[in-house]
Order: structure tokens, then sequence, then C-alpha cells
């Protein structure tokens, strides 16, 4: 798919000949070089053949003698003899999608997180057998070589790895897809704990390359900054264009995304960043030697990290030139292959849906309005019918500093054309709004994309919402708090455009790859066909009565937790007890999420095991992990606390017997593969209202853990469809919330009346939990007391009664097993693929095909 490909990929228009290509590597520019030599079929499926064509990748592509390879040179050779597999498919793929006129789906996300892409392509193949055999065969060890890839950096959290899951039901599905992004060099941070406070330190993780991408010969220019003009074209109508005053280079970079036992590859095509002219030789031979080079260094910063720090002025242009880079590299690149195949721009809406996957690339709307207009003289009446039916938006947040507002001056410096724009389809909008509500300037207000209240603000969730044909929120919960708070009005005035698309996860990666053993039980128990339908795991309902099984079922878990109990052993150098309840909240570290009320749980049953309150305590192990924006003290103190409380149990002899309190460091989708089959308790503990969706509660559904949480975000789901006997329900509902606040809410009295909750913040506060400092967790304690924007202290009696319960349940292997095996055999929604049927029938027009 590289360089010059097909004419779907809108380069050349000759059908590829029915035959095998040699597949790009590392040294060529992604054009398929003709036949491959007799002798050398580098696609083949036994292990001999794979073990030759890893063999051949050692020696020809990475440079190195078997006897003398490095595992790093192992893993590049396996990857090269991995992609090879895919190549045929990949170009199938697109064959078919030219022959057949598919229409296909633009997904617009600033992060994919992937995960590692060897265990799961091979997964996806089918070849993960031959490859353990024909790495066995020449004396290596598929597991140590999969264990150098290092993630692709190049997502956050969970944004980024729903459109990492969508991506493998995509294909699994069969849909015509490219997924869009940017291909961030250094990626978020990698996370490091010292002295129990998080530090940043940068992701290097293309330091050795990246084999599974081919850099396509083709780039794009962006411009920027500068200013427009207004001309009359020779038609006599008035015309704009936009005169950048810098330009950079979009350089494209495509990963294969094959399907689970499908012939479909799709593909990610990321973005990097280069100046259009990277060497000024005449600054150059002026003596001004970093001068020559400073354009290079300046454009390809747009690419190297993801969410630059946005504190000031500076981090705030970057980060909406990042967003306006990638979005305009994917348009461009949609628009050059739609004309590529013969197509007139006014039927752009019927070749492609685009889907802005959360407000950072909503800026889109703005860009395909001016690529119409501008760049291919369309009326603004038809290049607003072709953006308006091209466009759906997802929602993923109902926090107010989430959603994207850029300051008026710094948009109109650096996008001056699209702010044009953006206040031309205000005025329309706000005319047509008029027409239906007149005299209600209040509503006007609130419904303009300009605001006004305070600094004039761009307002990119308003802007996805005019210029959109469907809008949806990620979970019941979410989509109705929209409808009837965020996005009320909107919702008032097009109640035909929202809808409800529930998140899920693959069960390839989070089931079937993350838990060979538990997903062997249950291939033997009920079959295979569930791979594809997570439906299925339906059948696996009766077994909740059969001792036997649950038997079975229960030494799958604890094969998981020794493991996982090992690396921590391994890495942390700290002895956990298996047989402990796994209490696990793995997710990245936000108030709302509320990690502290977690950790101010564990201190009151430290204060309890201490004065001998409690005798017959189940014991625990509890596991954090996540990482904390680098500029969010809030939730970095909440790190130090987890670690502090950490330090405290894990070296008091009367306590560590009982409860141990761990915080992984880096949390990542690797180390996720490892927590989540080992969980026995998941906390789903966010204030109700605040969570849009949640994932990683699926992902431990689906691993038999049971969830403990509150009716908020997909916590509701999940409890409808496992059973209410079956969940840990404990928690303020989100009306009940609304009352409170509107009755005013004081935390102090829950304080006041909680002895529990009074002891460990007392202890906070005097320094008993920090050898004396009483300063260290001040600013949390006094956040609690005088604020506690997430209740918090509200919820924290009711928290404590529903962790007791779950101590009992758990204590219960005849409770507990079925609870477990139940919550698995009831996760069938939950799965990427029922989302993305969803998508297609709902809102993208595609037909899910069978290849």
């Amino acid at each position: 798919m590289g360089g010059r490909n097909p004419a779907f990929d809108g380069e050349g228009g000759n059908r590829m000949p029915e035959q095998k290509h040699r597949a790009p590597t590392a040294q060529n520019d992604g054009q398929p070089r003709g036949d491959a030599p007799a002798g050398d079929d580098r696609t083949g499926t036994t292990a001999e053949e794979i073990a030759a064509s890893f063999h051949g990748h050692l020696t020809r592509t990475v440079g190195r003698p078997l006897e003398r390879s490095s595992v790093i040179d192992q893993y590049h050779a396996l990857s090269f003899t991995v992609r090879d597999s895919l190549m045929d498919q990949w170009l199938e793929t697109i064959e078919t999608y030219r022959q057949e006129d598919v229409r296909v789906l633009g997904y617009l996300s600033a992060e994919y997180l992937l995960g590692p892409h060897l265990p799961n392509d091979l997964l996806n193949l089918d070849l993960t057998p031959e490859t353990e055999q024909a790495m066995k065969s020449v004396g290596f060890d598929l597991e140590s070589i999969a264990a150098e890839e290092p993630e692709p950096g190049l997502g956050n959290g969970g944004l980024g790895r729903l459109a990492a899951c969508f991506l493998d039901s995509l294909s699994t599905l069969d849909v015509p897809v490219i997924g869009y992004g940017l291909r961030y060099e250094f990626g978020i941070f990698r996370q490091e704990i010292v002295d129990g406070w998080q530090v940043e330190t940068s992701d290097k993780w293309l330091q050795f390359g990246n084999p599974w991408e081919i850099q396509a010969s083709m780039s794009l220019v962006v411009g920027l900054f500068g200013h427009t003009e207004t001309y009359t074209d020779d038609q006599g109508a008035v015309r704009h264009r936009w005169v950048p005053g810098y330009k950079v280079k979009g350089i494209p970079f495509d990963t294969p995304i094959p399907g689970y036992k499908t012939r479909t590859v799709n593909r990610l095509r990321l973005w990097k960043s280069e100046a259009v002219d990277s060497f000024d030789l005449g600054v150059f031979n002026s003596g001004d030697y970093a001068g020559a080079v400073r354009s290079k260094m300046e454009s390809e910063t747009i690419s190297k990290v993801l969410y630059p720090p946005d504190e000031k002025v500076e981090g705030k242009r970057l980060r909406l030139t990042q967003q306006f880079f990638f979005t305009s590299c994917s348009l461009q690149d949609m628009v050059r292959i739609h004309l590529s195949l013969g197509k007139p721009l006014e039927e752009f809406d019927r070749k492609w849906t685009v889907q802005l996957n959360d407000t950072h690339p909503s800026i889109g709307i703005a860009e395909l309005m001016r690529l119409l207009m501008d760049e291919h003289e369309m009326g603004w009446d038809d290049a607003w019918r072709v953006t308006q039916t091209s466009f759906g938006y997802t929602n993923h947040t109902l926090l107010p500093e989430a959603l994207e507002r850029w300051p008026l001056d710094l948009f109109g410096n650096l996008l001056p054309r699209h702010l044009e724009i953006i206040f031309e389809i205000n005025q329309r909008f706000l005319d047509d709004m008029r027409r239906r509500y007149p005299n209600d300037d209040a509503r006007m207000r609130r419904m303009s994309i300009i605001g006004e209240d305070g600094e004039r603000t761009v307002q990119m969730a308003h802007l996805a919402v005019v210029g959109s044909k469907a809008v949806n929120g990620v979970a019941e919960l979410h989509t109705q708090l929209l409808e009837e708070t965020t996005l009320s009005d909107y919702y008032e005035a097009f109640p035909e455009r929202f809808s409800n698309k529930t998140n899920g996860v693959t069960p390839r990666r989070w089931l079937m790859l993350s838990n060979p053993e538990l997903t062997g039980l249950i291939n033997e128990a009920i079959g295979t066909d569930w791979h594809k339908d997570l439906y299925g795991l339906k059948l696996l309902e009766p077994y909740a009565r059969d001792t036997e099984f649950l038997n079975r079922w229960r030494k799958t878990q604890e094969g998981s937790k020794g493991r996982l109990a090992a690396y921590i052993k391994e890495m942390m150098s700290i002895d956990v007890d298996p047989t402990s309840m796994f209490d696990v909240q793995v997710k990245r570290l936000h108030e709302y999420k509320r990690q502290h009320l977690n950790a101010l749980h564990i201190l009151s049953l430290y204060c309890q095991i201490k004065s001998g309150a409690v005798k017959d305590l189940t014991p625990r192990t509890f596991l954090f992990g996540g990482k904390a924006a680098p500029s969010y003290t809030m939730a970095k103190l909440i790190i130090k606390l987890i670690c502090q409380i950490g330090a405290l149990v894990n070296s008091d002899p009367q306590v560590n017997h009982l409860l141990k309190v761990i915080f992984l460091p880096n949390y990542s989708v690797s180390l996720g593969q490892r927590i989540y089959p080992a969980a026995d308790l998941s906390e789903q503990i966010s204030t109700a209202g605040f969570e849009a969706s949640g994932t990683g509660c699926m992902k431990f559904m689906m691993n038999g853990a049971v969830t403990l949480g509150t009716l908020d975000g997909a916590n509701i789901e999940i409890r409808k469809e496992v059973g209410e006997e079956n969940f840990f329900l404990f928690g303020l509902t989100a009306p009940e919330i609304s009352d409170l606040r509107h009755a005013g809410y004081n935390p102090r009295g829950y304080y006041e009346k909680s002895p529990l909750l009074r002891e460990a913040l007392d202890g906070l506060r005097d320094g008993r939990f920090s050898n004396g400092d009483r300063g260290l967790f001040a600013p949390l304690v006094n956040d609690l007391l005088n604020s506690d924007r997430y209740l918090v202290l509200a919820d924290f009696d009711a928290y404590v009664a529903a962790q007791l319960e779950a101590g009992k349940a758990y204590s219960d292997p005849s409770r507990w097993g079925p609870m477990s095996l139940l919550n698995t055999a009831r996760s069938g929604k939950f799965s990427s693929d029922r989302t993305i049927r969803q998508y297609c029938e709902d809102i993208w027009e595609l037909p899910v095909g069978k290849r």
C-alpha cells in the first residue's frame, strides 16, 4: 500500500496482476517490485516456510547472521515476516474496494492506542502456533521476541484504545475504512515513579524504527498563518483564497490492520510533519548553520509529542496546529483519492463518510468547506450540503473543560480563512435558529459557535454538531445527559441527529490474546463461534451451576494471578499473595475517576487493622495503574498518596499479610493484558454523570472480574446485562447529585458523621501517614473538606459497605465462581463488533460484508 498503489489509493489506474509480490521492506518506498524469486515465497503459512522467511529477513533485511542477532534484530525480522503475510491480502483488499466501487469510512482520531502488533496480527492471521514452532526450530522463543516490541506511542487512554478496537472490528467485519491520525514521534510520555511521585520521560518508541509501517512516496502541503484575499473569478463570482505565511509537508505512513480470520486488511494512515524545504543552503553559506535547519525543526515539532502542555499560548497553538495538520492532510487525501477515481466532488458524501472521534478533528468541517469552495470552486450551498452530509461526530465527554474552546485571536492568527468560514457558518446557522426561535437571544448565545462569555472563543463541539449529520454519545446515560444538559439546545432543534452508540472493545485482544487459558476453556465448552459474535458467550450460562467447570474456571484465574504476582515480584520486588482478592483500578488519573476514594478506603482498613477493630478481613491486593497529565497537580498528588499508602501498608507486618497496595508504573496496553485476566474486583467508581462510557470496565467483565461501581457510564448497562446480583452497586445517582448540589452540598457534614472517614482524613492532615509531613497532602484534604466537586465524601460510607459485601462474596467460592463466570457469559453487548455494526447501520450507511 505504500507509494504507488492501485486506483483506490488515487495513484495509477491499472488493475494489479493476479500474482504474488515481494512485500515492501524498510529500504523501499512501499511499492511492490514484481515477482518474488523462485523458492523465496515469503507468505508461507507452515512452520518451515515461516522459519525460512524469518531467516531471510534476518540476513537480508535486518543484516544480521542468525548466531549473532540480538532480540531486537529477531523482533524486526519476525515482524517483516508477518507483514509479508499481510501484503497480498492488503493489495487484494484495495483492489476489491476499487472494483466494487465501495463507500469508505474516513475515521479521524487524534489517538490510536494500538498496543503491540506482532502477537495481535499473528492471532488475526491464525498463525500463532505455526510461528511458535518456527521460532523453536531456529532456537528462539516467540514470547521473548514479542516482548521486545515497543508499544506505538500514539494514544493516552480510552479514546485511543477505542479507536484501535474499532479498527480491529472494522477489518474483521470487512468494512472499508482508512483510519487517519498523527504519527507522534515521542507519544504521550513514559511514566516513572520516583519517591512516590510521577516523573515523565520521553517515550522513544521509534528509536529502532517501526517495521509495521510503510512510508508512501507522496506528500501533501498544509498551510498555516498568513492572510486571506477576495477576488472575482472568470465567471464573475466572488471567491476567496488563503495565502499561508508558512507551509508544512505531510508525509503518510501506512500500517496494515488485519481482521480476524478474514481476507480484509485495512489501512491506518498516520501523518508525519516535515518542512517543505528542510535545508536552506543560502542561510547555511552565510554562516547561520542553526538557521539553515530552523524550518525543519519547527515543522517536525508538529508531530513530535502527543498532547503538548497547553497552559501557555504556545502550547495551545501547537495543539491546534496538530489537530489542523492531521485533519487537513486526511481530508486532502480523501479528496485526492475521490478525484483520481473520476468522481465529481458533488458526490463526495456518497463515497465517503467521515467520523470525528471527539472534538480534536472538528476543524475538518471548516477545512472541507475551504477545500470545496476555495480549491475546487464549489458554491457555498453545495459545499455545505456535501460537508454536513459527510461528517458524523462522536462526543466522548461531559466535562466542560474537555470541550475544546480556542481563543479567537489565536485561532484567527493561525487559521485566518477558517475563521472566516466559521463566522459564515455561524451566521447562517443562527439566522436559521432565529426563524425557529424568535426573540430568544439567550438561546442564540448558548448555541453560537463563537463563545461570547468572557474571552471570545471558537467552540469546537458546537462546530461539530452544527456541521454533522449525526451526533452520538457512547453510553446510554452519557447520551441522555448530552441531550438533557450539554447539548440540549441542539437536541431540541435536531433530535433526529442524536443517537447512542455504547462503546465496545475487541474480544480478540482483550480476551483471546490476553487470556489464552480462559479462552481455551471456553472454546472447549461452547466452541469458537463467539470469536466473531460475542453474544455466543451466553452458551456458558448453564456452566454457572457446574461445580467441576467452575473449579477449572477458578484455576485459570489463579494462573493469571500467579503470573501477575511473578511480574510484580520481578519488576518491583514486592511479594503479593495470588490467593488474595485482586482489587484493581487501572485508568487515567483524574479526580472524577476517584482513585482517592479507593485510597481513603484502604487507609480506613489500615486504621481498623492497627486498632484491632477488624478480625475477619478478606485478604486483598489493591492494584493501581494510570498516568496523570503532566500539568495536573492534584492527579499527581493522588498518585503520591497511593504510593505513600503502599509504602506504609506493605512494610507493616501487622497489616501486610492482609493488605498490599501496588502502583504499577507506566500503564500500557501490554500491562493491561497482564492485569485484566488477573483481576477479581473491577473498580469503576467515578462520580455518577461524569464518565462518558469507560471501556476498561468491559475488559474486566469479559475476563470474569466482578464490577464494584456507581451508576455511571457503561456501568449501568453492564449491571443490566449481568444482573443486579452480580454487580456491587454504591453511590449517589446523577439526579441525586444534581439535587444535592441544588440544596447546597456540605462535604464537612459527611466528614463529621463518618468515624472511618474522619480518621483517614485527620491522619493525612496531621502527617500520621506521611512521616510527620503535615503539608504534603493538605491540598487534597482541604479540597475534599471545602469543595469536593466529585462527592468523594458523600459516597464514602456507601463505598465502604459495598467493599465489605464484595469481600464476603469473594470469601465464598460457591457464590463468587458463578458471579465471575456470568460476567464473562453476559459480556456480549460490549464487543466493538456490535458497536461498529450499529454505526454502519445508523450513521455511516456502510454494509457489513463477508469475505
